[in-house]
């Protein structure tokens, strides 16, 4: 063997290790995920899971080749929440994934360094968890749920389906600015459909049960729902609208799969497979403060026709052709 040739594949054989070890750092990066409301077991949860790892996967990054991806489900137990956000914050991940508001609430009480990403989150800027959209500063940047101005739609479609309604209940969380953002934008559309609002809380089934029977009265009652739940809670509110014959619009397909009515909102898988291609970026070096809060693109229409049938609704062609979906 020539000289020239030896000192080369010596030098070959001594890069081997840092090779070796330059590899071992990329496997070993790692993600903290907590989901804020639903169970390990929720059919929309898994398809939020499965989007945000396709979207990874995609980019070059596979659970338990190079990442790891520590999941928690706070179950909407703010408790829960908190104690989860500290373990996850104490593994030091490389970067946190923060599926919904309470989630991202949480682990940004825990830390205000360790980069993370929030997907279906409402109204990141009035909850001051950033800046501002284009410019989120902090440590965190993600993707919101809801426009605001778009909660006028429910509201359109209620009357669609159910022309003779003229009284309405809107479920929200008082204490939450979401909450407030999404019923002000419907008052601000309801004397134009000649619909009463009747705000009423769901912090807790026994609070969304006192609402609907103190609420309840006929064929010209309704229900706006404006937010995501919990799944006692949004097994409550189905049951309730159905027991008394209530036509009701929700936010989320996942509604209409149980037996809602009608929905119309952002598909809830999207943002986690956004999520990913940021998870990557900062992962690449970029900062969450140089990534833009990015608002829904994607809207859908969900209609139960088993459930509109029930209610001896009769619905619109405009409705039925407009679905994005109609569940029979």
């Amino acid at each position: 063997m020539k000289r020239r040739e030896f000192m080369a594949l010596l030098g070959g054989v001594a890069a081997w290790p840092f090779a070796a070890r330059a590899q071992q750092r990329e496997r070993m990066r790692r993600i903290g995920y907590i989901v804020s409301g639903l169970p390990a077991d929720d059919p929309e949860g898994q398809a939020r899971i499965t989007a945000f790892v396709q979207g990874l996967q995609q980019l070059g990054w596979t659970d338990g080749r190079n990442l790891r991806i520590d999941i928690r489900w706070g179950l909407g137990d703010a408790e829960r929440l908190r104690r989860y956000s500290v373990e996850l914050v104490a593994l030091a991940p490389d970067v946190l994934l923060a599926g919904g508001t309470g989630a991202l609430a949480a682990l940004q009480q825990e830390t205000s360094t360790l980069p993370i990403v929030f997907a279906n989150v409402q109204d990141p800027v009035g909850l001051g968890h950033v800046h501002s959209l284009a410019r989120p500063g902090g440590n965190a940047t993600g993707f919101m749920s809801v426009e605001f101005g778009l909660s006028g739609k429910w509201l359109e479609l209620l009357k669609q389906v159910a022309p003779q309604v003229r009284r309405v209940a809107v479920l929200r969380n008082p204490a939450a600015p979401g909450g407030i953002g999404a019923l002000s934008a419907i008052q601000a559309v309801a004397p134009s459909f000649g619909v009463d609002l009747t705000p009423v809380g769901f912090r807790d089934v026994d609070e969304i049960e006192r609402g609907i029977a103190a609420f309840a009265r006929g064929p010209s009652d309704g229900v706006i729902v404006t937010g995501q739940l919990p799944q006692d809670r949004r097994n409550a509110i189905i049951a309730l609208a159905a027991r008394h014959r209530l036509p009701a619009v929700y936010p989320f397909r996942g509604f209409v799969v149980e037996g809602g009515l009608l929905s119309f909102g952002n598909d809830q898988a999207e943002p986690y497979r956004l999520a990913a291609g940021y998870v990557d970026r900062i992962l690449k070096g970029t900062k969450p403060a140089d990534l833009p809060v990015q608002t829904p693109t994607r809207f859908e229409t969900v209609l139960n026709f088993k459930t509109a049938k029930t209610l001896g609704l009769q619905v619109p062609d405009v409705v039925r052709l407009r679905a994005d979906e109609v569940i029979e």
